[in-house]
């Protein structure tokens, strides 16, 4: 089953709906209120929800931080949409750019800092795992508009996770090297209907980070299906929110 939906704590609720909806074309799904906002992104929902508290993330760049690593889009017009954040004043994590798997990318920040990708052509994957699950991606076509595409994290153990996702019917499609990155670095993506999660992995030592489901930024990807053993770490506008063995927080629907 897809990722159905993204929680986000925000510091100030009209000003990340606005940026959402004006940079990424997200549609209202309801009329905002000053506690929240649900924005339709094409194959999810992003769930824009005041933060209880004041405390700093402790989320930081290092992709060897394992958990959450940032929310992907693919586009159309990548660097025409660049520019317009970049006038903007948008902060930016990396420039656009000719990426490994014949894609064209580029990273920013929302306004509470939580890490952005635009991603624009299907991937070319240096391992396809299941012809048909890449088939059904590639079906997908050019955006009209952004479309929420993968939620990456970064993990200790792939085969470990990838088993533990198979439980919410994530099947593995595709590898992609890295193969100039002397952390060795790669990526598999794990498809559930039209949404990925983006699994990171390294052989350089990684660093566990505690769940925050209060401060601003990430909060959870809401699954279909049931929390596998997960330990509960807080309550989100979704419901329970769990952590797996890597710190990645999620909610479940029934």
């Amino acid at each position: 089953m897809p990722i159905e939906n993204i929680q986000l704590n925000v510091a100030d609720v009209a000003r990340s709906f606005e940026f959402y909806r004006d940079f990424l074309a997200a549609v209202p799904v309801s009329e905002p209120t000053g506690d929240r906002a649900v924005l339709d992104v094409v194959t999810a929902t992003i769930e824009l929800v005041r933060a209880g508290s004041d405390e700093d993330s402790t989320w930081t760049t290092d992709d060897l931080q394992r958990g959450f690593r940032h929310v992907g889009f693919k586009v159309s017009g990548l660097d025409a949409l660049a520019e317009r954040l970049r006038d903007a004043g948008v902060p930016f994590h990396l420039d656009p750019l000719e990426a490994e798997g014949d894609v064209r990318i580029t990273f920013f920040f929302d306004p509470d800092g939580t890490l952005l990708e635009l991603v624009e052509r299907d991937l070319k994957y240096n391992t396809v795992v299941d012809e048909e699950l890449v088939a059904a991606e590639y079906a997908l076509g050019v955006p009209e508009r952004p479309r929420f595409d993968h939620v990456a994290l970064t993990v200790d153990d792939f085969e470990a996770t990838r088993d533990h996702y198979s439980t919410f019917d994530f099947r593995h499609h595709g590898t992609i090297l890295q193969p100039h990155d002397t952390r060795g670095f790669r990526i598999d993506y794990l498809k559930g209907g039209d949404t990925v999660l983006e699994v990171f992995t390294y052989q350089a030592p990684k660093e566990l980070r505690a769940p925050q489901t209060d401060a601003p930024g990430y909060v959870a990807a809401r699954l279909t299906g049931a929390p596998v053993g997960d330990a509960s770490v807080g309550d989100g506008a979704d419901g329970t929110i769990y952590a797996d063995a890597d710190g990645f927080t999620y909610t479940v629907a029934g």
